[in-house]
Parts: C-alpha cells; structure tokens; sequence
C-alpha cells in the first residue's frame, strides 16, 4: 500500500491521464450504446433469466421521419404485446382483454436502458472496459459499472463493438452473483425493417376489449403532501403522478420514481381503506418491495437496488402537517 501510494505521489502527473483516458473512453462506450438503441433499426428475440426462471420475447425497432416505433411480443406463457410509437405506449394483455396506454414512463427497458447522456454515471459508478467476447454470434465490448457505495448493484453491458448496440446485460449484487440477466439470442441490426412487424396482433380485436388509459391520471404536482426526509446520494426524483385503479373502484395510487440514470426506484402511495398491512420486505424476481404502513396509508417501495435502499427511503417519508 505504502509502495503504491509513493507512486501516485511521485508520478502522479502521468498515472491521472492514464486512468482519465480509460475512464473516457469507457464514458464514450456506454454514450454509443445509449444512442444505439434508440437511433438503430433492429429486430431479434432475446432471453430474460433471474433466479430459475427464464423468459424468451421478440423485439422490432424501427426509426424513420415519423420518430421511433417499437413492439415487443413475449413468446413463453401468456401472451403478451407492449406497441410504442415514441412516448405513446400500448400493453396488449389479451387474456383479460384489456389494453393499457400511457407515456414511456422514466423506466428503462432492454436493450435502451440507458439515459440520453451518461456522464453523470461517473459520480456513482466507476466504469472500466472489459474483455471482447462474442454475444448471439457478434464481437461485444464489455463495459463494467461497479457501484461506489452500497445503495445499488453493479452493472455489465456487452456492446455490439460496430453499432454499440447493448447486446447483453447483467446486473450483479456486492458479491458479484447475477440477480438478473438480458441476452439476445438472435439480432438483426440495420436491416430492413417491415412495418407489419410492428402491429399488435390483437388490434383487429380491440371493439371487445376494455381500454385503460394511465395518461390521463398523470400530474406533475402529485403527492405534494408528502416529505421524502432522507436523500439518497445520486437519486433523483424525476417523475410523479396520480394513477386510477386498473381494476373496477379501485383506490387512487400516487407514484413517484426515483432515479440515478441506471437504476430505478418506484414508491406507490394509497389508502387502505378497511384494508390492514404490515411492515414488510421480500423479493419477487430481481425485485426487492418494501411495504410500510403510515398513517392511513400503505407505502410500496420497489426497485433494482438492495432492499436497505428502499427501508432508507421509504423509512423517510412522512405527511407533511397541516
């Protein structure tokens, strides 16, 4: 240790360059790869796994004069269809007849998820480039993001090394196990693209389905009523909004999102009514919930983060007095 702090002393003008340009230019990777996944055409199947289960979806990517256009078809179990065409997004659940439509939330879904820029991934991650290693048949360059603090998990991204194009993606908890895992299995990139391929299968029956619409519920001025009294280093608050019940004279839920460009967080607000809850944290996926009772209300935290991240938070929120 002593040896190598002399070192940084005495050739500190050479090591800092050096270690900044493997920091840009891994900055750089993950700016191509941001740009890629929403200025690319690209079509391909791709598997999802966490823990033991697993889960195969095909996705449809075009961009043309009219902006971005977007299907994902998930092949295993029940059928299902996500349709957007830029912020406008259509979930097609046909085993309850049921489409739901709202804006493209601040989530980020595979291969885009990351933010439009990347350089304030910096403050909480470190970032260095991995080995190249082949991913559904094509040369990746793996980009690592390890967290500086414990408040979130790490991240690998494998990148098309032409396009930029994520091609797989991990996350990874402090003891560097997988919690879960994106990749493609097969992918078309920069190849025509039909725009039959983008239609919902189910649109032609849409006269004898129910439509849900979330945008109409959203407000920039939501849950004003509540304090958020303990600040989580690099999250920020980019989203809230009122959202209706799906179901029939359900309860009004108010949602924030929490974000720091990688990872999530998403706290839901609602009465409880004649309903009763407890304390309690548990998993589902690579999902961490936490459930805490205030007042009359049942506060939901979730996200991808460890679940002492969501107590900090969700431990910190109170009505403000009136």
């Amino acid at each position: 240790m002593k040896r190598a702090l002399m070192l940084l002393a005495m050739g500190g003008a050479l090591v800092a360059p050096v270690h900044g340009d493997q920091q840009g230019d891994a900055l750089a990777w993950l700016q191509k790869m941001a740009t890629a996944a929403q200025k690319l055409n690209y079509t391909g199947t791709f598997t999802y796994q966490s823990g033991g289960s697993s889960e195969t979806s095909r996705i449809t990517h075009l961009v043309d004069a009219g902006g971005e256009h977007e299907k994902l078809e998930v092949l295993d179990g029940s059928p299902r269809e996500v349709v957007r065409n830029n912020d406008e997004v259509r979930c097609f659940l046909p085993e309850d007849k049921l489409v739901i439509v709202e804006k493209r939330g601040q989530i980020k879904a595979f291969p885009a998820l990351l933010p439009a820029s990347v350089s304030s991934l910096n403050d909480h991650y470190l970032i260095r480039k991995g080995d190249v290693s082949r991913v559904a048949g094509l040369d990746s360059q793996l980009i690592v993001l390890e967290p500086k603090d414990a408040l979130r998990y790490g991240h690998h991204l494998w990148a098309e090394v032409n396009s930029g194009l994520i091609l797989k993606a991990r996350i990874v908890d402090e003891r560097s196990e997988t919690i879960e895992q994106f990749a493609f299995n097969q992918l078309q990139i920069s190849g025509p693209i039909d725009r039959e391929m983008l239609k919902p299968r189910f649109s032609k029956e849409g006269k004898a389905w129910r439509i849900h619409n979330a945008r109409a519920s959203q407000s920039l001025s939501a849950g004003n009523d509540w304090m958020f009294k303990t600040q989580l280093p690099g999250f920020r608050k980019s989203a809230g909004m009122k959202r209706q019940a799906i179901r029939a004279n359900g309860p009004e839920t108010t949602h924030f999102i929490f974000t720091d460009g990688l990872a999530s967080i998403s706290v839901f607000i609602e009465l409880l009514g004649d309903r009763t809850a407890e304390e309690t944290t548990y998993t589902v996926g690579s999902i961490n919930i936490y459930k805490r009772v205030v007042g009359k209300h049942l506060l939901t935290v979730l996200g991808e983060v460890p679940a002492t991240t969501l107590m900090l938070l969700g431990d910190g929120m109170e009505l403000k007095k009136k």
